[in-house]
């Protein structure tokens, strides 16, 4: 009996950490199909004999983003939506331009941990902890320092100096999702009751108002 309840719990860990990452590739690849109308965790796969080198590759990282918004950072994808090839490998990247006190804002991935380099100029980054420690990592990044940010946590990137800056980030999903904290909490659609965010962060009702005035969804 102690036997079969150590079997059944090493098979509920396997299934829970299955689970809990990107479908595992079958066969070498399986490049997205994108037009399929069948509905899976990721996508379905193309025929093979229709796909060309075009689904593994991708140009024009090594071309700034635009960062004329009004937190000055710009983030180019690299996944799977622009990657066809990418689909149940796990893996994709980004490329993170930032202007003098560029900020990108708290906000986590869902699916994906995150690691980072800085490759021109210097970026303040950080993370939180989950509840109920909530400590927070912070450190001054220069060129070619490396941060890891865990999946799932609250993380920020700032550039302090003067100059242009910009990273390359890898992650642990072919399309790891961004929950930016202030759109998500404050710009949400429709709108989370004042009252409750009120209560939540213990202010007064007009000032929720006001933030979801803020972040209101430009139709």
């Amino acid at each position: 009996m102690a036997t079969e309840m150590f079997l059944l719990v090493l098979l509920a860990m396997a299934s829970s950490l299955a689970m809990a990452s990107d479908p595992s590739q079958l066969q070498d690849f399986c490049v997205a199909d994108k037009d399929s109308k069948v509905r899976v965790n990721g996508f379905v796969c193309k025929d093979p004999m229709v796909v060309k080198a075009d689904d593994f590759s991708l140009s024009g990282l090594d071309m700034p983003g635009d960062t004329g918004n009004k937190f000055g950072f710009n983030v180019t994808p690299a996944n799977v939506m622009q990657i066809p090839g990418l689909n149940t490998l796990g893996i994709s990247m980004v490329r993170i331009d930032y202007i003098p006190k560029g900020l990108n804002p708290p906000h986590t991935h869902p699916r994906a941990t995150e690691i980072l380099t800085v490759i021109e100029g210097q970026l303040l980054v950080g993370f939180v902890t989950s509840n109920t420690d909530n400590r927070l990592f912070t450190k001054m990044l220069k060129k070619g320092d490396v941060f890891v940010f865990p999946q799932g946590l609250i993380h920020f990137q700032f550039n302090p100096g003067y100059t242009n800056t910009f990273a390359i980030g890898a992650l642990s999903s072919q399309n790891p999702g961004t929950i930016t904290i202030a759109d998500a909490v404050f710009g949400a659609n429709p709108p989370i009751s004042d009252e409750i965010l009120a209560k939540a962060f213990q202010v007064d009702k007009k000032l929720v108002d006001w933030l979801q005035a803020q972040f209101a969804k430009k139709n």
